[in-house]
């Protein structure tokens, strides 16, 4: 069985080249002609990759690295070994992430499954919809009556866009995904699986039954939001659910109806947001976290994974715990109570003897 290469390198770097895309200076001395062929972890490297280096847990991966050139911050610079060019940074791993998606470009957001242009066959495409020049469509998607899809847009195999939706510029609309009631604007990524503008779930709640109540809102998505795999996203009841400029959602996350998600947020897998929360700009959000409804999340604001939100919580606060509280608070609540089960184990040995 063949071993195939996934993503294929889209060029050759030399160390001078590096130097520049990172923003680093070349040591003294060193070969700024040097070709850069690849990149890989610290302990796969060879002498043709570059590798990086910003965590202390491993300085021992560092120390036994075979990369020919290393990205690494100042205070790990003698920890690399005498046949690796150290590139030194402030920020090791931004900087290799621009380096490497000049080397792997395919692998900055989903492409079309078959490597086509334009419309393939066996997609479905109404004839009331728009679609600019450099649209790709790939073959098992359906497009629906007026929708309009912007130039450089990929949308995948099996993909559905609902009746009036838009989608910006250069976006990535993933395999298997479904959008309806949504408006997306540029360079947008959406991976396979993802719902957006689905049914809130709103029923007004009596003891002779539930009656459900029509969503009419929408889902605005804002330019360069990335939304992971199997992310739902409900639309708006009476006012638009919102995801903000630049935010980046990760797999399996739940947006109820009504949420408004500020600028440049970052939700973690498994978060569940109920209706009507809003969340400020920059706020992050830990794996599992799950916001009750109805709350502000002040800007910069910091939740714990595994945390309970019930309450709103501050600007810039940091919160941790079920339920939620601050997070100095969390942790005193938490040694405390080590503290207390500890003297308790002590006190049921002495009484045992």
């Amino acid at each position: 069985m063949s071993d195939p290469q996934f993503f294929p390198l889209a060029t050759s770097l030399s160390f001078g080249e590096v130097a520049a895309i990172s923003g680093a200076a070349l040591p003294e001395g060193a070969d700024a002609a040097r070709m850069i062929t690849g990149a890989a972890a610290l302990e796969a490297a060879g002498p043709s990759d570059l590798a990086y280096m910003d965590n202390p847990k491993y300085t021992d991966a560092l120390a036994a690295t075979s990369a020919g050139l290393c990205l690494v911050s100042s205070r790990f610079v003698m920890r690399v070994p005498t046949g690796t060019t150290a590139l030194v940074s402030n920020a090791p791993y931004h900087a290799f992430a621009r380096v490497l998606a000049r080397f792997f470009p395919t692998a900055l957001k989903p492409g079309s499954m078959f490597g086509s242009q334009g419309v393939a066959p066996g997609a479905f495409v109404h004839a009331t919809a728009v679609l600019e020049a450099g649209v790709t469509v790939d073959p098992g998607a359906v497009i629906g009556p007026g929708a309009e899809i912007g130039a450089g847009t990929v949308v995948g195999s099996h993909a559905v866009i609902g009746p009036q939706v838009r989608i910006g510029r250069d976006c990535a609309i993933g395999s298997g995904s479904t959008l309806q009631s949504t408006l997306i604007g540029n360079r947008v990524i959406i991976h396979p699986g993802v719902r957006i503008g689905q049914d809130g779930f709103g029923f007004a709640m009596s003891p002779k039954g539930h009656m459900k109540v029509p969503q009419i809102g929408r889902v605005i998505i804002q330019d360069d939001v990335e939304i992971g795999a199997n992310t739902c996203i409900d639309r708006g009841a009476s006012r638009d659910t919102v995801i903000g400029e630049g935010t980046k959602i990760d797999n399996l996350v739940q947006i109820g109806h009504n949420v408004v998600i500020g600028r440049h947020c970052v939700i973690v897998s498994q978060v569940g947001i109920a209706g009507s929360s809003t969340l400020e700009d920059f706020v992050v959000l830990g794996g599992q976290v799950g916001l009750a409804g109805h709350l502000t999340i002040g800007m910069g604001a910091q939740v714990a994974a595994q945390s309970g939100v019930a309450g709103d919580v501050p600007r810039g606060a940091r919160y941790g715990g079920y339920p939620a509280q601050p997070a100095l608070s969390w942790a005193r609540e938490s040694a405390l109570l080590k503290s207390l089960v500890a003297k308790r184990g002590k006190t049921s040995d002495r009484s045992d003897v």
